[in-house]
């Protein structure tokens, strides 16, 4: 076979170019500390590497989801354990102002203290976290969920949302809660309204209605709409009638037997009231579904708001104390219905931070194995590349010397 001197150098060349870009290529994965420089140089881990490091950004962003739910959630632990406090504190005045000795001045300065606690836990309602997001406004976060009215009441401005966050391939945690369901709708012991009749002849006067069984309530009481309380003839009883005034079937009757305090108490459909004073013969007193005020529900900040208002426009004369007393004991009571609401939140936000507990130790792990497989595809093993990179070198010179040979042969060197 004839090789022609272009041949030759040509074939060279190639050889020395080949051998200097593998010497290249060496030096490069020596200097990248990568094995795969380009999908070319392992295609079937180059496409395993690309799903590893899409799972890698997803695991990225489930660790900032993590903490993002940790700190809200913690940051929300925090407020309710405050607020758990203020009321507690709110039950504790709530219990003095029942004492028969305070007076005027020492009821004062409890409706101050009161004040105070209610512009406090006001703002504990409206907290945001550190983006500005109030924590309790549902899935209107920007907007302040709890405001105050002209008339001193209290509304909510959110909504019933609650915000969740992806934590997992299939995991959601809820980052939030909203301050309807928390703070607004707790159960209302005082959910009637009662009503002394126009026409009554004696002194007695009926109590605010407390439910103290609410089971009976919302099977008996409640489809009736409203009762009344008529005193016998002889002012020792009494005899329970529906709203048209007719007797019940099977008739409902007592006597009015005095407690210690001399009131008498009369229960009926889960629903005790207590009659002061001395009624007459004939004097109806009645008890109705609530309205308003008298709602089922009743907000946490409504609840203090009238109880500070009882101890601040309520006397010493006997219709006060007897408005005091009723107040207090509904107040302690709803008091102590949203502090059971508040922890059973607490309960809840435990256990979700539990959750976010597991799913950071298992993305922690699926984090370890997804770098240790990543490694294993690309990483450069340095002992094999700087062995094959001397022999890559020596080839390439033994490319080089032979080529200055070969170049260097000549018939013409012959002819001289």
């Amino acid at each position: 076979m004839r090789i022609s001197t272009i041949q030759a150098f040509n074939t060279g060349i190639r050889g020395i170019q080949d051998n200097y870009s593998a010497v290249t290529r060496t030096q490069e994965q020596i200097t990248s500390g990568k094995r795969i420089l380009s999908p070319a140089d392992d295609p079937v881990a180059s496409v395993r590497l690309l799903q590893l490091g899409q799972e890698a950004s997803k695991l990225a962003q489930y660790k900032d989801n993590l903490t993002a739910a940790t700190n809200s959630l913690t940051q929300e632990e925090a407020v309710l354990n405050s607020v758990n406090n203020i009321l507690q504190r709110v039950r504790e005045i709530a219990l003095e102002a029942g004492n028969g000795a305070l007076d005027a001045s020492g009821r004062e300065a409890l409706a101050q203290e009161l004040a105070e606690r209610e512009n406090e836990l006001y703002g504990l309602l409206n907290s945001q976290n550190a983006r500005g997001e109030y924590l309790f406004g549902g899935y209107q976060s920007d907007t302040q969920p709890f405001v105050k009215n002209p008339d001193g009441s209290y509304s909510y401005a959110g909504d019933e949302g609650q915000r969740s966050i992806q934590i997992g391939s299939a995991k959601m945690v809820a980052i939030n809660d909203n301050g309807k369901e928390l703070f607004v709708d707790v159960g209302n012991v005082n959910r009637v309204d009662t009503a002394a009749g126009a026409g009554n002849a004696g002194s007695g006067r009926i109590s605010l209605g407390v439910v103290e069984n609410k089971g009976r309530y919302d099977s008996e009481f409640y489809p009736q709409g409203s009762v009344s309380i008529v005193i016998s003839d002889d002012a020792a009883g009494y005899e329970i009638r529906d709203a048209a005034g007719a007797p019940l079937n099977p008739p409902v009757t007592g006597t009015l037997e005095p407690n210690a305090a001399g009131g008498h108490e009369i229960r009926y459909g889960g629903v005790v009231v207590t009659l002061d004073g001395e009624p007459a013969a004939g004097d109806e007193f009645t008890i109705s579904v609530g309205t308003a005020d008298n709602s089922e529900k009743r907000g946490v900040l409504d609840t203090v708001r009238l109880l500070r208002d009882t101890l601040e426009n309520t006397d010493d004369s006997p219709e006060g104390k007897l408005q005091r007393r009723d107040m207090l004991a509904i107040s302690v009571q709803n008091l102590d219905n949203a502090m059971n609401q508040v922890l059973g939140v607490q309960t809840s936000l435990g256990a979700r931070l539990n959750v976010i507990e597991s799913a950071q130790l298992e993305n922690d792990e699926a984090t370890l194995i997804n770098t240790t497989v990543q490694s294993g595809l690309e990483d450069l093993d340095y002992a094999e590349a700087l062995s094959r990179l001397s022999m890559e070198s020596i080839v390439l010179q033994a490319a080089q010397q032979s080529f200055v040979k070969v170049s260097g042969l000549s018939l013409f060197n012959f002819l001289r």
